[in-house]
């Protein structure tokens, strides 16, 4: 067989010293620092206070009010939207036109005079309605109650003095003359001119 000239035989030995192992150490290469993800971002918390669901439910308007159980108001409350009172409030509540619902949780020491007025909490004042007063069956009232209607369901407490008042804009001369009452009347003042003549 023929050989290229610069091709040495794997069988010769070569000149050049084998290679010695040595001991190398490999380099340190630092190792890149643990990047943990960032904490999630809070939540938004909604705290809602326990309610209990009355009977029939007090819906509010679209424009009304609401005091949070933890918030305490001190002073005098007006306005002609409705409220919700879950916190405590201490003074006067007057909504003329307007319901003040004294939810499970409220604490209310005032008078409160509304056109419609619900207790589902405790009341230490007087309540004047000029429609209707409900005492739920958690509801608690110490005080005179004035209304034209008035519902209090099993379980409440009322601890005062209850008046009926005739419904706005109703006098009570009014309430009392029924077509009865009237024809009475007009006879009896008949009668009266007959015998003066």
């Amino acid at each position: 067989m023929w050989r290229k000239p610069d091709e040495k035989p794997a069988s010769q030995p070569s000149k050049t010293p084998a290679a010695v192992p040595v001991n190398v150490k490999p380099p340190i290469v630092p190792e890149p620092p643990v990047v943990t993800p960032p904490p999630p971002a809070p939540e938004a918390r909604v705290f809602k206070s326990p309610s209990i669901e009355p009977s029939a439910p007090a819906p509010v308007s679209s424009g009304g009010s609401r005091i949070n159980s933890g918030l305490k108001i001190t002073g005098e409350v007006f306005g002609d939207s409705d409220l919700v009172i879950d916190g405590e409030v201490q003074g006067k509540v007057r909504l003329s036109s307007g319901r003040v619902t004294v939810g499970s949780s409220g604490r209310v020491t005032a008078e409160i005079e509304a056109r419609e007025i619900v207790v589902e909490g405790t009341v230490q004042g007087n309540l004047k309605a000029a429609d209707s007063v409900r005492l739920g069956p958690a509801g608690r009232v110490t005080g005179s109650v004035m209304t034209p209607r008035i519902a209090i369901d099993d379980g409440a407490r009322l601890r005062g003095k209850v008046e009926t008042i005739p419904p706005a804009g109703q006098s009570r001369g009014s309430s009392l003359a029924t077509p009865a009452t009237r024809v009475a009347k007009e006879l009896e003042s008949v009668a009266a001119s007959a015998d003066s003549e």
